[in-house]
């Protein structure tokens, strides 16, 4: 079957093939998602509302590759770097590409580079870029279930991606 563009937008295309909906990025966007965690074994995670749910979300940092106009060519490790430096105020001296994947193949076509940064520097206190509001958050992986159980309590979304270091947690424990 075909695929039919529904409706287009600036980042997101509602798509349709057979009797399938689903979204995609617009213009070629992809996406960076940063696993940092630093020589003490804490993890860096943000904090920012989300639209789509209404409430905050507790997240590795991420951001867009390629989201400004004329920026279709820009390299994931890049866009990573800048990304973890405006959301959590720490740069790392070392990025590394851990592959390509997606977030919710039933729905949405989109993929992510998930990119490990080590060699974390703090340089400013983070927070996001102009209207973000984006609260860091620096969690010993040993207190990471007890830290998101309680984010949960508190009402705050937990993005999938916790499933990543909450299985090392789990797993790393019996």
């Amino acid at each position: 079957m075909p695929e039919q563009i529904v409706w287009e937008g600036k980042f997101v295309t509602a798509k349709t093939r057979g009797r399938w909906e689903y979204v995609s990025r617009s213009r070629g966007i992809r996406a960076a998602v940063i696993l940092a965690v630093d020589d003490e074994d804490h993890v860096l995670l943000v904090e920012q509302y989300r639209v789509p749910l209404g409430r905050r979300c507790i997240e590795l940092p991420a951001g867009l590759v390629g989201g400004d106009d004329g920026g279709e060519d820009e390299d994931a490790l890049a866009a990573a770097g800048r990304e973890l430096e405006e959301e959590t105020g720490y740069r790392a001296s070392n990025l590394e590409n851990l592959g390509e994947f997606f977030s919710s193949p039933g729905m949405v076509s989109e993929s992510f580079t998930l990119v490990r940064a080590r060699g974390l520097v703090k340089v400013h206190e983070g927070g996001g870029v102009e209207g973000e509001n984006i609260v860091v958050h620096r969690i010993a992986m040993n207190a990471l279930p007890a830290f998101l159980a309680s984010k949960r309590r508190e009402g705050c979304g937990i993005d999938v991606r916790m499933l990543l270091l909450l299985g090392q947690t789990i797993f790393e424990g019996e």
